[in-house]
């Protein structure tokens, strides 16, 4: 038996979603712009007390928002904390699951690739359906609301229906 996915309204799943990612990505960046703030407050203690033994911890830094990225969107949640906040969730574009590590792998390889040749190529999702970039493309994966996929599939727990039908 072949498993196929319940039809689910594709405008409701990509409603309002360009704009907020566009503001899930301002708190990201925001939240990122702390995290880095703080680590380098702390390396560099770090390496002030061992007498510069520890200054090369610092090279770590430029991999942090990668990994920020990278571990959120593998993660449970299978989004980043702006995503979350905004009502947003990464998905795979095949059948709604939880995305792959490969997949988030690539998603955020091609995401900062994107945004090192200026960013202007994410303007691709303007004219693509779903509204997908060229890194949810690439990795086969969708960003949608939350609330969509709660709507079109059911509660986690609860089969549709009545049992008394």
């Amino acid at each position: 038996m072949i498993y196929r996915a319940p039809a689910i309204d594709d405008a409701w799943l990509t409603e309002g979603v360009l704009t907020r990612r566009v503001f899930a990505w301002l708190i990201d960046a925001l939240l990122i712009g702390l995290i880095l703030a703080a680590l380098w407050f702390v390396l560099l203690l770090f390496g002030l007390l061992t007498l510069g033994l520890g200054l090369p911890l610092l090279g770590v830094l430029p991999f942090v928002p990668f990994c920020y990225h990278l571990l959120f969107v593998a993660g449970p949640g299978s989004a980043t904390p702006g995503q979350q906040a905004l009502g947003l969730v990464v998905r795979r574009d095949d059948h709604l699951g939880r995305p792959t590590l490969v997949q988030a792998f690539v998603f955020t390889l091609v995401f900062y690739l994107t945004l090192a040749a200026t960013g202007l190529l994410l303007l691709f999702a303007l004219f693509t359906v779903r509204k997908r970039t060229l890194h949810d493309l690439a990795s086969g994966l969708v960003v949608v609301r939350a609330q969509a996929l709660t709507r079109a599939l059911g509660s986690w727990n609860m089969q549709g229906g009545s049992p008394y039908a």
